[in-house]
Order: structure tokens, then sequence, then C-alpha cells
């Protein structure tokens, strides 16, 4: 049976993904906050879960190694800087095992997310839409793609395969 405290951080990955996602749709950017938040989180919850100092290291190699591949890519302005670390961010909490399925949903749903976007910016708006300045951000087809939006939904799959689930559920 879990604690008290392991069911709160056990949502807290999910809550914080699907704000960063919301976030992003919203306003096309993750705040910085919502990154930092997560990785104090996993700092929290891996002793509470009982994940030993080799696990932990383990998590933050791996969040550390897609937050320079994310500055990486970000630097040559293929993604955004809130995307690099939300995906660090995210990566930390998922682990080793859990990475190629999150980089691969993450793809997978950032492919259909931006086919979305694609053919809603060929829609002229309606009227009602034309005050909603997250629709009209969303719909300019000088801006990018809220890509945070398919990062969250990769990590929300890849999440019920991780050692946090396992040992809440007792696996």
């Amino acid at each position: 049976m879990i604690s008290l405290a392991q069911s709160v951080l056990y949502l807290a990955f999910p809550a914080a993904m699907a704000g960063a996602a919301v976030s992003d749709l919203a306003t096309m950017t993750i705040p910085n906050r919502l990154s930092l938040a997560l990785v104090a989180l996993f700092m929290i919850a891996a002793p509470v879960y009982g994940l030993t100092l080799v696990d932990i290291g383990a998590h933050l190699l791996i969040g550390l190694t897609v937050l320079a591949i994310g500055i990486a890519l970000f630097a040559r302005g293929w993604i955004g800087g809130g995307d690099a670390k939300i995906a660090a961010a995210a990566a930390l909490w998922l682990g080793l095992p859990q990475l190629l399925p999150f980089l691969s949903y993450s793809a997978l749903f950032g492919g259909l997310l931006t086919l979305a976007v694609l053919l809603f910016r060929r829609q002229m708006l309606p009227a009602f839409a034309l005050g909603q300045g997250w629709l009209m951000r969303l719909h300019d087809p000088r801006a990018g793609v809220p890509y945070g939006v398919a990062l969250a939904a990769g990590a929300l799959v890849a999440f019920p395969d991780t050692l946090f689930v396992k040992i809440a559920s007792g696996a």
C-alpha cells in the first residue's frame, strides 16, 4: 500500500505534464518553473519511492543527456527552449527503460499534431475565434507548433511502465 506522500508525488508528474501541454497550447511557451518543479519533485519522489542511489544517478544522467541534446536542437532552431527543458524533466522521471518509448510516442504525436496544426492553419477562422489570442497564435503560419503537447502526450503514455508506477502498484 502506498503512502499519502507517494500518492501525491505519483500524481505530480502527470499533472505537471498536462500543465506543460496546456501552457504550450495556450501561450506557445512552457514556463521554466514547471520544468524546475518536475526536477525538484523527482528529487523528493525518488527516495520516497525507495529508488537507490544508482537508480537516481541513472535517471539524472538520462535527464542531463536529453537536456544536452535538447539544447543542441534549440541552438539550431529546431525546437523551442521550453520543449528542450520539459523533455529533459520528463526523461528524468521516466528513466532509461522508458526513454525510447517516450521519444517514439512524442515523435508520433508530434507528427500528428503538426499535421493537425497545418490543416487548422489552412482553414479560415470563424468570427468568434478572432478574439481568442491563443487560437490566433496557433493559426498564425509564422508560429511554430506547440510541441510540448506532443511531449506531454508521449510522457503520459510512457509513464505507466516506470519504476514509480511499478512500485505504487506493487509489481
